[in-house]
């Protein structure tokens, strides 16, 4: 009996409830639509972001499905293709020599170009007709414009439709769908405007080349067989130096960049750390580049012993006057050994020499620490250095002998020159630095030359292989540009060449000393320095 009236307090708080939540219920309901499988309307940034990644998926597969063409670019067959990126610019791909980047513009849109073929009759017409290639510029010129123009039409319609029938697969309304093609072709035309806004014509001035030894032998692939077949390793490498730089002269042939008798041309390399393919490398480009001096800024040794001063021979024979300062694994007794060779030019304590139409000065490292003990003195050391390296700049300036190009190893020694050499060179962390300091001398620290050296072995990730080429007006003496040479480290057979012109330059319509390219002609997170 006292069930029953529990039962009935019961059913009258079931009551209650049920008339709160069916009104909430029935909203829901009619709320939903046939596509939506979560229950509740979204919320509207989420419904925007979701059309954003319809609309962004969509036009991408419309790109990949349809947004390419086929058209003739002189005597060669392309296909230009529209892809999403993040940082935009140009890519030339030459299969299987290589690829051609250009920054051309940002907007998240990349045009690839890729050469499929040399067409054969549009090639022998040339071959009979040598006149033409007066006219080849301009004819190539028109054709990368009408291939531009058809791949924006169809880029637009394959955007177009890609969004729309995605849109129309998610949501399965066509007011929705049509309003993501809407979305998509806005999208475009914004990308295009960014585009054109920022085109930079220029940009062929820097073009960077990336290219693969597919020759190399299999054997040089990792560290054991490195240790047993360095030798081959070693002509791999020069191999792949001379190649790259022959395909890197046929990809770029563009006016600027004809060989100029009024150049200067320094080959930049630091810490070696006794690897012995690095003379290899230097010999092949001082021949391929006709290098006129060699400026390394130390760090050749490892240890700085005597018994490991015949590794230094080869610059005998590179065939281009040596500039050399000590590096903090350089020893007195490295110095000593190096003062002896005829073509090489020991720098110290802000000693100054004329080499190639040049006047450098340099001085070695406050350091010697092979031991990798704890620097004595550290930062503050290599300063003081750098202030008396600034000293002697400053009397030669006064005494009517301005010196052209400083050298030291510790870039906190080379800072200090700031304002008393139009350009100095420095090396120690094994990575690129260009820099234009406050007082208006550019800093350009160079990564090592030797990959590390062959302790490199031991890391997990090989350390490339990186040198630059200098270009210097021979009647100014200054810095008109440079090529930053990279190859993969031990056991890769990867290399790029990327040009780099000074902003005082990109500033001009023409730069007035154009830099040259290697001569077809002739035979073949910052990482920590070591302590």
């Amino acid at each position: 009996m006292v069930r029953v009236p529990f039962r009935a307090a019961a059913d009258r708080v079931r009551h209650r409830l049920t008339r709160f939540t069916r009104p909430k219920l029935a909203a829901r309901t009619t709320a939903r639509t046939p596509g939506d499988l979560t229950g509740a309307a979204p919320k509207p940034y989420v419904r925007a972001l979701s059309m954003l990644a319809v609309v962004v998926i969509g036009a991408w597969l419309g790109l990949l499905a349809v947004g390419s063409i086929r058209t003739p670019v002189g005597p060669m067959d392309t296909n230009m293709t529209l892809r999403p990126s993040l940082t935009g610019g140009s890519k030339i791909n030459v299969s299987p020599l290589g690829a051609l980047e250009l920054d051309s513009h940002i907007a998240p849109l990349r045009l690839d170009v890729d050469v499929d073929r040399l067409d054969p009759v549009r090639s022998q017409a040339l071959v009979d007709q040598p006149e033409r290639f007066s006219g080849l510029q301009d004819e190539v010129t028109r054709d990368v414009a009408a291939g531009t123009r058809e791949l924006a039409v169809r880029s637009c319609v394959a955007v177009i439709s890609g969004a729309t029938a995605l849109g129309l697969v998610v949501y399965r309304r066509p007011r929705r769908a049509l309003a993501a093609g809407g979305l998509a072709l806005t999208l475009l035309a914004a990308s295009g405007v960014s585009a054109y806004a920022t085109w930079n014509p220029k940009s062929v001035l820097e073009p960077k080349f990336s290219g693969l030894l597919s020759s190399a032998p299999s054997l040089v692939g990792d560290a054991r067989s490195i240790v047993t077949e360095f030798d081959i390793y070693q002509q791999e490498l020069a191999r792949l130096v001379t190649n790259v730089t022959r395909l890197y002269d046929a990809t770029s042939t563009l006016p600027v960049y004809q060989p100029d008798p009024g150049t200067i041309r320094a080959l930049h390399v630091s810490d070696i750390h006794l690897n012995p393919a690095a003379w290899h490398i230097i010999a092949s480009l001082v021949e391929q580049y006709e290098i006129d001096v060699i400026i390394d800024s130390g760090d050749t040794m490892d240890h700085g012993s005597a018994a490991e001063n015949g590794f230094l021979d080869p610059i005998r024979d590179l065939g281009a006057p040596y500039v050399w300062v000590r590096g903090n694994h350089d020893s007195m007794v490295t110095q000593a050994y190096l003062e002896k060779f005829r073509n090489v030019r020991v720098l110290d304590d802000g000693r100054t020499v004329n080499v190639a139409g040049l006047r450098i000065a340099g001085t070695g490292d406050a350091q010697f620490t092979p031991d990798r003990s704890k620097p004595v003195g550290g930062k503050a050391a290599a300063e003081l250095e750098g202030m008396r390296l600034a000293t002697s700049l400053r009397d030669q300036e006064q005494a009517g002998t301005p010196v052209d190009i400083a050298v030291a190893h510790d870039p906190n020694t080379a800072r200090q020159t700031d304002g008393t050499v139009p350009l100095v060179l420095a090396g120690h962390l094994h990575n690129r630095i260009n820099e234009q300091l406050k007082g208006g001398t550019r800093l350009k620290v160079e990564g090592s030359t030797g990959g590390g050296g062959l302790r490199a072995v031991q890391n997990d990730k090989p350390e490339k292989v990186r040198a630059s080429v200098l270009y210097l007006d021979r009647s100014t003496r200054r810095l008109q540009a440079w090529d930053e040479i990279t190859l993969g480290g031990l056991g890769l057979t990867t290399a790029e060449v990327s040009r780099h012109l000074p902003e005082e330059n990109l500033k001009k319509d023409a730069p007035s000393s154009p830099a040259p390219t290697p001569s077809p002609t002739r035979s073949p997170a910052r990482p920590t320095p070591s302590p």
